[in-house]
């Protein structure tokens, strides 16, 4: 997993791991302490893993800012394109 975010491209493949390798249903708003394993009931994440995520998604919001993006376009765009695989 990529260990910081520097453009969008790397915004755009964190999205797509969160999606294709964690199988989260990821929405930038969502803090990632509350997501949960739908099976289990358990939480995806221990706190170290979540907090990074956090420190990751932190900085995309810094990027889309910086650049006039919209990180929710980007989202959607990255999981339009997982839906039509």
């Amino acid at each position: 997993m990529i260990t910081k975010i520097k453009s969008i491209s790397d915004e755009e493949a964190f999205f797509r791991h969160l999606l294709e390798n964690e199988s989260l249903n990821f929405h930038p708003d969502e803090r990632f302490e509350n997501y949960i394993n739908l099976e289990t009931r358990l939480p995806s994440y221990i706190y170290q893993e979540a907090d990074l995520r956090e420190y990751l998604l932190k900085q995309c919001f810094e990027i889309c800012e910086a650049r006039g993006e919209d990180i929710y376009i980007i989202g959607l765009s990255v999981f339009h394109k997982k839906l039509i695989q």
